[in-house]
């Protein structure tokens, strides 16, 4: 182990030195859709398309595969392609048969997804881990921190058998396709514990073996993550994780903002850890924070290319979804501060597909994102357009100055005497929260990040309601509807029958 780690840490450092050819985004780009276009042309999707056509004409391939082909939702890509995939047939989306399916729903609704992942997106989320690994040079990582273990906390790697191909979790399905060498000599808590199909399970586990591992780097969805870390904490009766692990250095985390999460973490710590964002979902890898103080770098040549339809109500309805040819910008295209859906093609068999994040572009030049809501998460009942970076922002603000923890949370819009409402629900176990003060602070805060808010709140917006409740509430939820544990999320905006079985669990547990 301290010979891997020397070695890794050696080629990271050799690495640096080399000034390695870096071509303009737009070139990546082309050369993954050409390469996709080329696998794709033979599958039922691409002759269906004329990508054979496309591609052998003097055109520019690019203009004509999005004149060609429509951006589509999951519904209409599961519905008109990928369920052909799930009765065993061959070469619908993509080349061969689809050995695997990753189970998503992106929140806490009952029915998953089901997304195709081949053996090429295991190889591209492969190309972009080692991307990350390479780019820790920038953070000064000492070398004997690929010494110790790697604690991945998603979800089962025990694969559910459905005929012809696998299904679970995303997380799942890229550890048990790990290099050997990473899952044998690194990966924690093992194959063995992480085959365990019950979360609790997993959990009491890890907590039973955290005192035997050495681990340095720690990687999952926050809430989850810190509910492993204060179990280990209160089961070994320590004042925080570096007295079980004191070479726990670096923090990987993704799948929802870290800023509401924060000032909980400060309390686990005894020495600065690093947090590193990364952009995984289940359609794939995309990419990392590579540099300090950076965003999100996208990696813009492992088996996805990228189009960006500005978030307005030009091309989406109020209900998230698009409207008929929406307008698409490439990487070279975009510019800063503006919001965006995005839309992938992929080594998977996705092609024009809206994932449902919105992003924002924090340096154009360099492909670096945050991610600043989801398509079907923002609020904007009367005009307020609020959305979940708003939120995050002000309930991290609110957590700052009233000295509480607030990790969940999610909020909805209500009729309020014939105008319009916001309901917050606030997962605080802070018995002393002044719940008067908090309400004026997360109101003002958001009246101060959102101008549409701040108008809207003299006319149409006529109240701001919070409940706070405790924050096992919000996990006892997610348990409910089988959502417990791995790369689960709550949701931060709640609608339609989502909220109503909100309402309901709310009600229930007060009866």
């Amino acid at each position: 182990m301290a010979i891997l780690g020397h070695l890794i840490a050696r080629s990271l450092q050799l690495r640096k030195h080399f000034n390695l050819p870096v071509a303009a985004p737009i070139t990546y780009q082309r050369r993954v859709l050409r390469q996709l276009m080329e696998r794709g042309q033979y599958t039922a999707f691409g002759k269906h398309y004329g990508f054979d056509e496309i591609l052998s004409k003097e055109i520019d391939f690019i203009k004509a595969f999005r004149e060609r082909v429509p951006v589509c939702t999951y519904q209409e890509m599961n519905e008109n392609w990928w369920k052909r995939c799930r009765v065993g047939e061959e070469n619908v989306t993509w080349p061969g048969k689809v050995k695997y399916f990753a189970l998503s729903s992106g929140t806490s609704d009952a029915a998953s997804k089901h997304i195709p992942v081949t053996q090429d997106m295991i190889k591209a989320i492969k190309k972009v881990g080692f991307k990350q690994m390479y780019s820790m040079v920038n953070y000064r990582v000492e070398a004997k921190t690929f010494e110790k273990g790697i604690l991945m906390l998603g979800g089962t790697t025990s694969l559910f058998e459905k005929g012809d191909y696998y299904e679970g979790d995303m997380s799942g399905i890229s550890a048990k396709n790990m290099p050997r060498w990473v899952s044998s000599l690194l990966y924690k808590p093992g194959q063995k514990i992480s085959k365990r199909h019950k979360w609790e399970d997993r959990i009491e586990l890890i907590v039973a073996n955290a005192k035997s591992w050495d681990v340095g780097i720690v990687c999952g969805v926050p809430a989850w993550v810190q509910i492993v870390l204060e179990k280990i904490i209160k089961h070994y009766n320590v004042a925080d994780i570096h007295e079980i692990w004191p070479n726990l250095a670096i923090y990987i985390h993704g799948g929802v903002s870290i800023e509401p999460y924060r000032e909980s973490f400060k309390k686990l710590w005894g020495k600065p850890v690093t947090f590193i964002e990364t952009y995984m979902a289940s359609e794939g890898s995309f990419g990392f924070q590579a540099r300090p103080g950076g965003g999100i770098k996208l990696v813009l040549n492992a088996g996805v290319f990228y189009e960006f339809i500005p978030f307005n109500s030009d091309n989406f309805y109020e209900d998230g979804l698009p409207k008929p040819s929406p307008t698409t910008y490439l990487i070279n295209e975009v510019k800063e501060g503006v919001d965006y859906a995005v839309v992938l093609s992929t080594c998977s068999g996705a092609w024009r597909y809206i994932i449902g994040d919105v992003l924002r572009f924090t340096n154009a030049a360099d492909h670096e994102i945050a991610i600043v809501g989801r398509t079907k998460q923002f609020l904007s009942l009367c005009g307020e357009h609020l959305s979940v970076d708003n939120m995050n922002k002000a309930v991290e603000t609110v957590s700052k100055q009233m000295g509480v923890s607030i990790c969940e949370y999610t909020v909805t819009g209500i009729i309020h005497e014939n105008r319009f409402a916001h309901k917050w629900y606030l997962g605080c176990d802070d018995v002393n929260v002044d719940a008067d003060k908090l309400k004026k602070l997360l109101d003002n805060t958001l009246c101060d990040l959102n101008d549409d808010y701040a108008i809207e709140r003299t006319s149409a917006l006529t109240e701001v309601f919070v409940e706070i409740l405790p924050q096992q509430t919000f996990l006892d939820y997610m348990r409910m509807k089988g959502k417990e544990g791995g790369m689960n999320k709550f949701p931060r905006v709640l609608k339609g029958d989502q909220l109503q079985d909100w309402v309901n669990f709310i009600s229930t547990i007060k009866s």
